[in-house]
């Protein structure tokens, strides 16, 4: 994690698209941010680039390649693994198996998407400062 690098949004919604990236502008977050709309084409992404993604955020449902089948994919290869990114869910889905399906795959976070705008940037706020104040192996 490097608290520079990019946040990378897995989320295939253009409405929630559009939520997350007017947040990020009103928060004045300076990280490069990065979307997708398919998990698959992210995980190409993060196997792909040289840049040291600060954090990732998920929707689970999401076209082909489900939220957690891609947080398996992470977890499962070594070099992503060795990169150690944040990782956190943002989604609709509020019942008992999606959460628990979410922490036996070491996420971060699981949050519920609010439903205004103002809740969804009081939640990123608080997941970006949370994350730029952690240290990290991959920081030091």
């Amino acid at each position: 994690m490097s608290s520079k690098g990019p946040i990378i949004v897995i989320e295939d919604d253009e409405d929630d698209r559009e939520f997350y990236a007017s947040a990020f502008e009103n928060l004045n977050i300076e990280n490069e941010i990065i979307y997708f709309l398919e998990a698959e084409e992210a995980y190409s992404f993060l196997i792909d680039t040289p840049k040291q993604p600060f954090l990732i955020i998920s929707d689970i449902n999401l076209p082909g390649m489900s939220g957690l089948d891609f947080r398996k994919r992470i977890k499962e290869n070594d070099y992503l693994r060795k990169k150690s990114i944040p990782f956190v869910f943002i989604t609709t889905g509020n019942n008992k198996h999606s959460v628990e399906a979410a922490y036996d795959m070491m996420v971060q976070g699981y949050f519920v998407k609010p439903t205004s705008v103002s809740e969804l940037y009081m939640m990123l706020e608080q997941i970006v400062s949370y994350w730029k104040l952690c240290k990290h192996p991959n920081s030091i």
